[in-house]
This record gives C-alpha cells, structure tokens and sequence, in this order.
C-alpha cells in the first residue's frame, strides 16, 4: 500500500449555539488556516461530509465549496456522512497514485434544529422513521442493555462524563461545560444530561498527503497504519447491542491495537465508551479521549474527522508513537471506522 499520512489538521473554536454563521463561514477560516500552513492552495482531491438535513436545504456541500475556492475547476467528491468517510474515500483515491495530496473537511450546526427528530429521518423509512422514536431514546436502549448485561451502575456512566468535561475544559476548542451532576433529570433513563453530547456548531478539515510529499509538508506526519470501516443492520432489534463487533472487525482489519497509547473514540453518549473498549482491546493504560471527545463537543458531521486529528496531533507533537481514531454512523453505533496511526512510516 502506498504509506499516507495526516500533514494538518484544524478545527472550529465549536460553539453551544448559534452565533449567526453560515457553514461557509464556519468552513472559511480553518481552509484559509490549513493553506496557509501547507503553503497549498490547490489540492489533489477534495472531499467532504455533511448532512443536508441539518442544513435544510439539498445539496449544502456545493454552497459549501464557497470556501475552498472551485475555480479553475477542481476533483471534488461529497459524503452524506461524517467526514471520516470522506478522509477514507481520499485515502483510496491516493492509493491509485494519481494524486499526492488531498483536501477533507467536515461541518455542521446542530443548533439550528432539534437533531434528535432530524436524525429520526435518516432512519428506515418503513419500520423506524414511522414510530418517531430519536437518537437518544436509541441510546438509552443500548445503555440499559449495558448495564444490565455488564453489572454496572449509572455512576460509572457519569465517571465517564467527569472525565471527558474536564480534559474538554483543557482544550481551547471544546465547550466549557459545567460538572456532571446525578441530580439532572434524566433526557431518557438512564441517560442524564451530561451524558449525552451537547448542542454544538463547529467543523474542522485534514490534509493527507503522500509518501515524500507527506515528508515536506510535515516535521513527523502522522502516517496511516491501517484503516477500515464495518456496518452492521441498522435495526437495532437485530443486533446485541451490547456488544459492537464492526467495531472489532475494522479495528483487526487496520492492523490492530497492540501498542496503541492514545484513543480518540467518536462516543456520543458515555455508555458507548466502556462498549468501545471492549471491542477495541483498550487496556486501562490507553489514554481515552484526552481531547475530552464529542462529550465535550459534538459538530455533527466533523465529530469523527476531529477524533483522527486529535489522534494525528499526539503523533505530531510526539506525545504518541502509535494512536487510535474511530468513528461511528447510525444508531447505537451501527457503523463503525477505526485509524491506526504511527509515527513511523508503514512499510
């Protein structure tokens, strides 16, 4: 395989509600900041991930492209996914060798609507959509499944939501959130508030690059060990939600998790963490989300991309040698994509 890397990454200053930005105007400043880092203004291939839900409107990503500048004309592809996807579609398209650098981004606004009914629409049209029931009512299934099935308690939930409020707050980019309380009311039981990830607008983009080019346009580039993505039904009902076998399948696939040191896992709600886990082999040495993850900020549609550039910048800045990125699509983690990244060249 031809070794490809993250060379940049950027992301939003993510917000709590709405401060009147367009997502081009959201997306403007951390391209123009990405170029000017790379010192690229025109890149191999361009992708992106996005959800026209969101936006209210068909077609968002071309509006979007606004940013990025598509003239004179350039290659360009769109995910109705999270971004994660979009980096996987560029990374295949620099496997074939025809390109050497590739552009990806993510965006969206969930403070602009009720996100839990508009996920409902990306539901089965004939079996789920129908009976209304939202993202955190799914949720919530899976966690009492949890606990039942795994013995513990709603407070290992919340020590979980402790610990990623408090790494958020460390993090410029992340929201300042206030500490977990038990005596909240629950969203749906026994989901409380805290943990579920919070109302956030925001989007960030990652450069890759390959071989020798990767080696110019960064100091240590954080080289793509291994990377896969594994669905399961999306109807719950059909599945042990307790357990998150694509997960485990695309975790083995990317090469596995031995000497893993950091991970940045896309969970939306703080049961999926202990589930994550497992499926992945993340030994009590694995620093988890030290970032504070989507708990702290949740830009739906970038969520998963920032999970691979958090685990990049580790890398980059040394505090890793190996690091783990997944990210997660539909309900009570359905579909699943895992990154390993190194800080040496993959062979």
């Amino acid at each position: 395989m031809r070794p490809v890397a993250v060379v940049a990454f950027a992301q939003t200053r993510h917000a709590g509600e709405d401060a009147g930005l367009s997502e081009t105007e959201l997306l403007a400043p951390i391209i123009t900041e990405i170029k000017e880092r790379t010192g690229i203004d025109r890149f191999g291939f361009t992708c992106s991930g996005s959800n026209d839900y969101l936006v209210g409107a068909p077609f968002s990503f071309v509006s979007a492209l606004d940013a990025v500048g598509a003239w004179p004309p350039i290659s360009e592809s769109h995910v109705e996914m999270d971004a994660a996807w979009a980096l996987y579609e560029a990374w295949v398209k620099l496997q074939h060798g025809e390109i050497d650098t590739a552009l990806v981004y993510g965006f969206g606004k969930t403070s602009q609507g009720d996100y839990p009914e508009i996920f409902t629409q990306g539901l089965d049209p004939y079996y789920l959509a129908p009976l209304g029931v939202d993202q955190v009512s799914l949720a919530a299934l899976q966690a009492r499944a949890h606990l039942e099935a795994s013995g513990a308690d709603e407070d290992a939930l919340r020590a979980v939501a402790v610990r990623a409020r408090a790494a958020g707050r460390d993090n410029p980019f992340a929201l300042h959130l206030d500490e977990p309380s038990d005596a909240a009311e629950y969203e749906v039981a026994p989901l409380r508030p805290h943990d579920v990830a919070p109302v956030t607008d925001g989007a960030a983009a990652i450069v890759l690059a390959a071989g020798d080019r990767a080696r110019e346009l960064a100091e240590r580039p954080a080289w793509i060990a291994g990377i896969d993505h594994r669905s399961e039904p999306h109807q719950p009902g059909f599945r042990d939600l307790t357990r998150s076998p694509s997960a485990a399948l695309a975790a083995e696939k990317a090469g596995g998790t031995a000497g893993v040191e950091v991970a940045e896992l896309h969970t939306q709600f703080s049961h999926e963490e202990p589930i994550l886990r497992d499926a992945l082999k993340l030994g009590d040495d694995v620093a988890v989300n030290p970032s504070g993850g989507p708990l702290s900020a949740n830009p739906v549609m970038a969520t998963g991309l920032i999970r691979i550039g958090e685990a990049a910048a580790r890398i980059a800045d040394g505090t890793a040698a190996r690091a783990l990125a997944h990210a997660t699509s539909g309900p009570c983690l359905q579909q699943n994509l895992v990154c390993v990244l190194s800080g040496e060249q993959q062979s």
